[in-house]
């Protein structure tokens, strides 16, 4: 029996011992195969060859022709193993590594800094998020994906290396060296997020290497400049800044990049560096940490070792310190002539020598230099800059953002008809426009300016809530992120009298300087400068998207290393790429072309398209000019008159509240609401029936046709050119009517007959009614309901009756050059003439908008009448409206909304579900909305531009040929 038990307890020992011992992370899938070359070339080399393998030299791509001579005679003459590249380009690059490759007897091993990209060191590359951006987020499998597509750009460009991750805990936030490439404070974290980085760079086939060991977190010295020293006795110094290196090891990490520091409780002899310490490179990371990858030196012409010794010295110190690679030497024959005479003197073995060219081979054989291929220098750069580049960024910036104080819950930004919000630009850099864009995409932001500080707060007395963007530069991590001075007495100023939101565009640490946050409602910490996260920040500011991140870092006393506080996004649209929400980006370009050609046929002089799904706008473009003979291009700020997509914007949503709150229900008869219906032969037609359109109303009436004279011009008795109380009806430009002629309307409407048989009639009629009906119930004008009701609390800040009054004309898009009625360019006035005669205010007719605005209230039918963190209609009175109860009598229609087509012709491309719904309008307009494919289309154009008679766009269908290709782009 007690045999039996000591035989398990020695088993189980030996077991959880080969299990602590990681497996060799350079052996190749087929280790005889691997073995068999790394001896074979070994055996070719003689002893001065072999320490040639030793040294990584640098090269440039953006050298001169003497830097590339020196390198060609290193690789010809010192038969040396790598090259670590340096600052330049890739297609250079890429052309001078394929020179170097080709008269090298022995494959070089490549490496390069590329820690947040190959653009760390080259031009025309990708930029990936910081280390302590990465720090923030707690989905590591998006740290892992950033590890993976900085490996495949790696591999692209022929890099077998990247000296990446950087897994110093950075305690110090002083340290001038490491800070933003690090991946935080917290062991725990940075292990977790290096060992992602790691898993993704090697799946994609690239070898990694932490960095800097034994830890160089936790210096305010940068070791290329002097040698740092870290003081932390051993027991610390085991337990933090070596943990992410156990970890990493036990899963396979193939390098690590010893630093220059000087660790007196590691290394006894002073002033050693960590570089030449046998202590620590050998006996502690060789042997304690069982590491068997590669080791490189960091470079060895940095001070922090260079003042150590003398060229060549210094590489024989490293080489006997257990260093397998000696990078950028200060002069590389020297230091073979040094290694060769040491080993021709006995200081090391054949075997010492052996050990470490035969991990270089290894490693050579692992990432295919046995079977080199030289690089494709075609679409190089197409290549390093991808789509899927940007996808992962956004996700990066979505889960990274932290919010670390939200006083009274300011954040996400709320009932915005309350709020009247300045923005505030402080830092240093240069174009921060993107932040400012995204943020009027909600609402109605004003950008404040002023040179001194009294003026500043005269001038944000106009305000209730102030975003103050700090925007220091994102050229590189070491950029300073302090406030200055003078920032922090206006930013103080400023928290003092108002309502402010400050938001951190630069690493953390920047919070240090806030001595007090007691008069700041809301601080974000955005991370980086980039025009991502500016747009991604602005989102998260008005409740798009979550609030998900958490501090790498403490800040100071009072943000402590994983504060964070998270909300859930509050539905209001967000803005990113297609295949974000499974779509196309190279199929919904097919909208551009079909924009240009409609454009270039004079169907619409111009037009702006939206296309979101999922409740992301992922294309809102412009197109086209104003006018045909114009200068004026159509922006995504400019206005057009939707016509009667008014029908559904402004009319029904306020219907739709009505009959929520019981005071009419889609039975409701006409003479129910309106008493002078009660004679009318159309007292009995219901709520239902008439929105149907199946209540055999005429489609319309040419009302101003009986206000014109002989001559077909408005006619005196009607009209004048200057307004009165009795002329009062603002129709155009220096064009009143009588203040009575729309009641007018309203009684040739209700004298009207009657269609002789019930059938699908489309009419105009229903809104001329509830407009009557919703102004007398509330005693209030439609425009000022609907902006009081749905537009102010949208942020739909760009939709309006009569906007000429509000706009500048530059910002309104002219509908006709009318010749038969008001005989003038219409622009800035409503262009259907009922409405116009109704002062510009239709129930069918009248709102002007743009593509982004439309969307939203689309977008708030879409999520059954919640938008934004409010809830404006009750999913059942959704529902009830977008119903066809007239389908089985040949009616398409809901209550209010346009369906699909019953049949073969109709209002869509036939590609939409049955549960959709919209509208369109005559002067070239059109929404839609899919609940099942969660989709919103926004179509706006001037169609009738410069003659109504044009009615191209419809028979060509450009409309819904727009929304085929759209769903012909969804590819998940």
């Amino acid at each position: 029996m007690r045999l039996a038990i000591s035989l398990i307890i020695f088993f189980f020992i030996s077991f959880n011992s080969v299990a602590q011992k990681s497996v060799n992370p350079l052996l190749a899938k087929d280790p005889i195969a691997q073995q068999r070359w790394v001896d074979s070339v070994y055996n070719s080399l003689d002893t001065r060859q072999r320490v040639g393998q030793l040294f990584m030299a640098r090269a440039l791509s953006n050298g001169n022709k003497s830097n590339e001579a020196e390198v060609a005679r290193l690789i010809n003459n010192q038969q040396i193993g790598g090259i670590i590249y340096s600052t330049g380009g890739p297609v250079k690059q890429a052309k001078l590594n394929n020179i170097y490759q080709a008269i090298s007897n022995v494959p070089l091993l490549i490496g390069m800094d590329a820690e947040w990209g190959l653009s760390m060191r080259l031009d025309s590359t990708y930029a990936f998020p910081y280390n302590m951006t990465l720090g923030a987020i707690t989905d590591n499998k998006i740290v892992e994906q950033v590890g993976r597509q900085i490996g495949e750009h790696s591999k692209r460009i022929g890099v077998h290396f990247n000296f990446a991750p950087a897994v110093d805990i950075n305690t110090n936030p002083k340290n001038p060296i490491i800070g933003n490439r690090s991946f935080g404070e917290d062991r725990d974290n940075v292990t977790a997020k290096g060992l992602a980085f790691m898993k993704g760079m090697q799946d994609a086939g690239v070898l990694a290497n932490a960095k800097h060991f034994p830890g160089h977190g936790d210096t305010d010295t940068d070791s290329h400049k002097t040698l740092p020293t870290i003081n932390f006795n051993e027991r610390r110094i085991d337990s933090i800044e070596l943990y992410p290196y156990k970890k990493l090891i036990q899963e396979g990490l193939s390098s690590v990049m010893v630093a220059h520091l000087n660790v007196p409780s590691l290394e006894p002899k002073e002033g050693t560096p960590s570089s030449l310490s046998k202590h620590i490179i050998t006996d502690i990371l060789k042997e304690r940490l069982q590491f068997e990858g590669l080791i490189f030196t960091d470079a060895l012409e940095m001070k922090g070792v260079s003042n150590f010794s003398k060229p060549g010295d210094i590489d024989l110190a490293a080489f006997l310190a257990g260093n397998d690679v000696l990078l950028i030497s200060e002069n590389v024959p020297v230091a073979i002539d040094k290694i060769v005479a040491a080993y021709e003197a006995n200081e090391f073995t054949e075997e010492r020598l052996a050990h470490s060219v035969k991990k270089i081979l290894m490693a050579k054989y692992k990432v295919g230099l046995h079977n080199f291929s030289p690089i494709a220098t075609t679409g190089l750069v197409e290549d390093l800059n991808r789509l899927k580049d940007d996808l992962l960024y956004e996700r990066v910036m979505e889960n990274a953002i932290t919010v670390v104080r939200n006083q009274r819950g300011i954040l996400p930004l709320r009932h915005l008809e309350t709020k009247k919000i300045a923005y505030v630009e402080m830092g240093d850099a240069i174009d921060n426009s993107a932040y400012l864009e995204e943020l009027r995409k909600y609402t109605k932001v004003h950008h404040i300016k002023a040179t001194k500080l009294d003026e500043l707060m005269t001038k944000l007395q106009n305000y209730n809530t102030v975003i103050i963007g700090f925007h220091k530069s994102n050229v590189n991590p070491w950029k300073p992120y302090q406030f200055s001075d003078k920032e922090m007495v206006w930013l103080y100023e400023m928290a003092r009298t108002n309502t402010v939101i400050l938001d951190v565009f630069a690493r953390p640490y920047a919070l240090i300087d806030l001595h007090s946050i007691e008069n700041f409602q809301g601080i974000v910490v955005s991370y980086q400068n980039s025009e991502i996260s500016m747009r991604k920040s602005a989102q998260l500011i008005f409740g798009a998207i979550p609030a998900k991140g958490t501090l790498p870092v403490s800040t100071g006393e009072h943000f402590m290393v994983g504060d964070g506080i998270k909300f859930p996004s509050i539905q209001s649209l967000s803005y990113g790429l297609p295949e974000s929400v499974g779509m196309s980006s190279e199929k919904l370009k097919k909208i551009d072309s079909m924009a240009k050609v409609t454009i270039a046929h004079k169907a619409a002089p111009g037009m702006q398209i939206l296309v979101a799904r999922k409740g992301k706008v992922v294309y809102n473009k412009a197109f086209g000019k104003h006018t045909y003979e114009g200068k004026e291009k159509v922006d995504l700020d400019d206005m057009y008159d939707v016509a009667s997509l008014t029908k559904i914007l402004a009319t029904l949503p306020l219907l739709m509240e009505l009959e929520e709150k019981g005071i009419v229900s889609t039975e409701t008869k006409l003479s129910q609401i309106l008493p002078e219906y009660r004679d009318s032969n159309k007292k009995n037609v219901t709520l239902k029936q008439m929105l149907s359109h199946y209540a055999r109303l005429k489609p319309w009436i040419p009302f101003y046709s009986a206000t014109l004279d002989a001559s077909k011009k408005p006619d005196p008795k009607y009209y004048r050119r200057v307004s009165s109380p009795m002329f009062n009806v603002k129709v155009a430009d220096e064009m009143y009517l009588r203040h009575d002629y729309p009641d007018t309307i309203q009684k040739l409407i209700r004298d009207s007959d009657l269609l002789s048989r019930l059938q699908y009639r489309y009419s105009d009629f229903p809104y001329f009614i509830l407009k009557e009906y919703i102004e007398k119930h509330y005693d209030k004008g439609l425009d000022e309901l609907v902006q009081e009701h749905f537009y102010q609390s949208l942020g739909a800040n760009h939709t309006t009756y009569n906007p000429a009054a509000i706009f500048s004309n530059s910002q309104l898009v002219p509908t006709e050059i009318d010749d038969y009625f008001r005989h003038q360019t219409v622009h800035g006035y409503v262009h259907d003439m009922g409405a116009a005669m109704q002062n510009g205010v239709g129930g069918h007719a009248g709102i002007f908008s743009n593509s982004n605005d439309v969307a939203k209230i689309m977008q708030m039918y879409l999520q059954k009448g919640y938008y934004g963190g409010k809830r404006y209609l009750k999913p059942e009175t959704i529902d009830k409206f977008n119903y066809c109860y007239y389908c089985g009598s040949g009616v398409r229609r809901g209550i209010g909304f346009d369906k699909p087509q019953l049949g073969t012709k109709g209002p869509t491309c036939g590609c939409v579900s049955l549960s959709s719904f919209g509208h369109s309008g005559f002067t070239g307009t059109y929404a839609w909305a899919d609940p099942e494919q969660e989709i919103v289309y926004v179509f706006l154009s001037n169609r009738t531009y410069p003659n109504a008679s044009n009615n191209i766009l419809l028979k060509e269908g450009i409309r819904t040929e727009i929304q085929r290709l759209i769903y012909e782009a969804i590819i998940e």
